[in-house]
């Protein structure tokens, strides 16, 4: 039994083999004009038609695979950006349990629309794709069954034309045979030849028969499904981008929503910082106003200082009538005005760039950042402008110190200060 198995698989090899090459002397023959080709102008169309098709939905499908890495790839940095957030959110900030909240619906809208992509855009273009491989090889099959029957076509036709030939070949010999063999043996060998010839006719003519049926059962089947699907790549297209972009709207509408609940939580949260910094401030000795908001009243009048006070007056703290200045406190508001006035009075002519007026502190004021000025009652500050009218705070006023400014002449030294600690001279 093996041995018959090998016998027919070897018989196959050789027939093959015995194919291949009656069709590649039959392409020869074709390109170098001496047998012709059986063509079909409409048919070829519809090849050219496939090929186009089908290299467009594979590219189609190329990027759309890609727009799905991508999208995998935001939802990875997305959820990083999340956790990242959920890592430095303290448990008693404002919305930490709404926060962890969002960040899992945020993780959850990402892997939706992913699946969803996939489920309805891609694998739709995968399906549509696979039946391109099938259609692709039964085409190259009927180009190989087309060169058999053209092949078969030549030999049947050329058997044909060259009958009679035969025919007065074998006469030809008969002559000869007949002062050589007798009649009887003429008679034989007439009959025989001409049996030879009618067989290898008859087998052409079966060859050619079964060559064109099977190429065209091939090319029947080819020419009904090729145009049908050409017409369909309409339709595919359409639903694949309706699905994306019905994916699309919904996945931006619900990511809207959260990225508002996002920035409603961090507005919120700061409004409690500062709720919470107000309250620190008041319970603090400097009532500094905020710098994020209008600055509050001034603060409660405190007794001007002493230049010279006495042993005594050193031992009180507090004057037993606050509302009226005492005679000393007096001369010496006097002194301190008589001393700016001199020193304001000998350098009007060398302002700094930006002046625009002057301001007398009323309330000590000490510095809480690297920008601020300290102030002292009685600084007499020079206001500048601001290099960006939008820097400016409500409230607040950018100033040099004149002491310091006719001293050095250094702007360099210039810091925003509160307005309500000061009064315009």
């Amino acid at each position: 039994m093996a041995e018959i198995g090998k016998g027919v698989t070897a018989g196959k090899l050789a027939i093959n083999v015995q194919k291949r090459l009656t069709r590649a002397q039959e392409k020869v023959l074709q390109k170098l004009g001496k047998a012709d080709e059986t063509r079909d102008v409409v048919f070829e169309e519809m090849v050219a038609n496939f090929n186009k098709q089908m290299a467009e939905g594979t590219k189609l499908q190329k990027d759309l695979k890609a727009y799905l890495a991508a999208v995998k790839t935001m939802h990875d940095a997305s959820r990083r950006l999340q956790d990242c957030l959920a890592d430095m959110y303290e448990p008693d900030w404002f919305g930490k349990e709404e926060m962890d909240a969002l960040a899992e619906d945020t993780d959850t809208l990402w892997l939706d629309y992913h699946q969803s992509i996939t489920d309805k855009s891609l694998q739709n273009m995968d399906i549509y794709l696979s039946q391109f491989p099938d259609i692709k090889a039964r085409i190259a099959k009927r180009d190989r069954k087309l060169v058999d029957f053209d092949s078969a076509r030549h030999h049947f036709t050329s058997l044909q034309k060259g009958k009679k030939k035969d025919e007065a070949k074998i006469a030809k010999p008969a002559a000869l045979l007949e002062m050589a063999a007798p009649s009887w043996a003429q008679g034989l060998i007439s009959a025989h030849q001409v049996a030879q010839t009618n067989l290898s006719y008859n087998q052409a003519e079966e060859d050619l028969g079964r060559a064109q049926k099977i190429f065209e059962e091939l090319n029947v089947e080819l020419q009904d499904e090729l145009p049908a699907l050409w017409d369909r790549r309409v339709g595919v297209y359409v639903n694949t981008f309706q699905s994306l972009a019905g994916h699309q709207e919904k996945f931006h509408k619900e990511m809207s929503k959260l990225s508002q609940n996002l920035n409603d939580i961090m507005t919120k949260l700061e409004e409690q910082r500062q709720i919470n910094e107000g309250a620190n401030h008041s319970e603090s000795a400097s009532s500094a106003p905020k710098r994020s908001a209008p600055p509050p009243g001034p603060p409660p009048s405190r007794p001007p200082p002493r230049l010279t006070p006495s042993p005594n007056q050193q031992q009180q703290n507090v004057s037993p009538f606050e509302d009226e200045p005492s005679v000393h406190d007096t001369n010496t508001d006097s002194t301190t005005t008589t001393l700016q006035s001199a020193v304001t009075n000998g350098s009007d002519g060398e302002l700094p760039p930006g002046f625009l007026y002057k301001v007398k502190a009323v309330h000590d004021y000490a510095a809480t950042d690297g920008d601020e000025l300290e102030l002292k009652m009685g600084d007499v500050v020079l206001v500048l402008a601001f290099d960006n009218p939008d820097e400016q705070d409500d409230g607040w006023l950018m100033g040099l110190k004149e002491s310091q400014w006719f001293q050095k002449k250094d702007i360099s030294a210039k810091g925003v200060f509160p307005e309500n600690f000061t009064q315009r001279v």
